[in-house]
This record gives structure tokens, C-alpha cells and sequence, in this order.
């Protein structure tokens, strides 16, 4: 958990969003772990090193009536990009998507991360037209939940 957390970290600090880290070892323990597992993580090794990570968890389409997974982390330290560590984590999701019978496997990228942007258009990936992610959390959360 410690090294996974620590990649957690290097991402958002990539991403500008350091401040918005609030995961500790143990709640990363509990989600993935523990009795009620909400996602899972995947590692990337080079020379017995963890070098990167992915997290995705269950979604489902009513659209295709089927389940689908949703790809939350990806990510590679920057002094091991370009050897097919992301590529190779990516790979392992989608084949665990095609087990389970899924019938998509998305994710979401930053408007500016055009590393990102491009790696997911080399892979086949299309944007989601007219899509725009929404997000509640904290207060609004708590507050239309009453």
C-alpha cells in the first residue's frame, strides 16, 4: 500500500492535483482489500521495482445491457514511459474486461495531457462525443443525499 499510494501521489502531482489527495494506506487497504471490495489494482514491475499502477472497478451499461470497467488510475513513472509498461497494464484490464464478458472499458483523460491523449489514440481509444464528467463529492454530496 505504501508504494501504491505514493504512485497515487506522483500522478495527481502530475496532474496539478496534489491537493485533492485524501486516500491514506489504510482506506486504499479497505477498498481493495477488504471485506467490501469497490476496486482493483494492478502493478507494474521492471527489474522487481513497482513502477506504475492501475485501479478500475465494475461499472454497467444499460445501453448494451451489459457490465463494463471503468479505468480510474493509469499510470507510469515518467523515468520508465516508453518501454510498454502503461501499454502492457492497459492490456491486462482489457483482457479482464473480455473475461468477465464486458462490453466497455473507459476511462477519463485530462483535456491537456495530450501524452495521455495520444497513447490512448495509438491504442484505438475514441473520445466519448458530447460527454462531460459531472462530479459531487463533500458537502453537495451529503447534502442531496438528504
Amino acid at each position: 500500500m505504501p508504494l501504491i499510494l505514493q504512485l497515487i501521489r506522483e500522478l495527481a502531482d502530475y496532474e496539478s492535483l496534489a491537493h485533492e489527495v485524501v486516500a491514506t494506506e489504510n482506506s486504499l487497504l479497505e477498498s481493495l482489500f477488504g471485506s467490501r471490495r469497490v476496486a482493483k489494482a494492478l502493478v507494474g514491475l521492471w527489474s522487481d521495482e513497482i513502477v506504475s499502477y492501475a485501479v478500475f472497478f465494475d461499472t454497467f451499461s444499460t445501453f448494451l445491457g451489459k457490465p463494463g470497467l471503468y479505468l480510474e488510475d493509469l499510470y507510469v513513472k515518467p523515468t520508465h514511459r516508453g518501454r510498454g509498461i502503461g501499454r502492457a497494464l492497459l492490456s491486462e484490464v482489457a483482457s479482464i474486461a473480455v473475461e468477465r464478458g464486458c462490453g466497455r472499458l473507459e476511462w477519463s483523460v485530462l483535456d491537456w495531457n495530450e501524452p495521455a491523449l495520444s497513447f490512448c489514440r495509438k491504442l484505438g481509444a475514441e473520445p466519448v462525443s458530447g460527454s462531460n464528467v459531472h462530479r459531487m463529492s463533500g458537502s453537495a454530496l451529503i447534502q442531496l443525499s438528504r
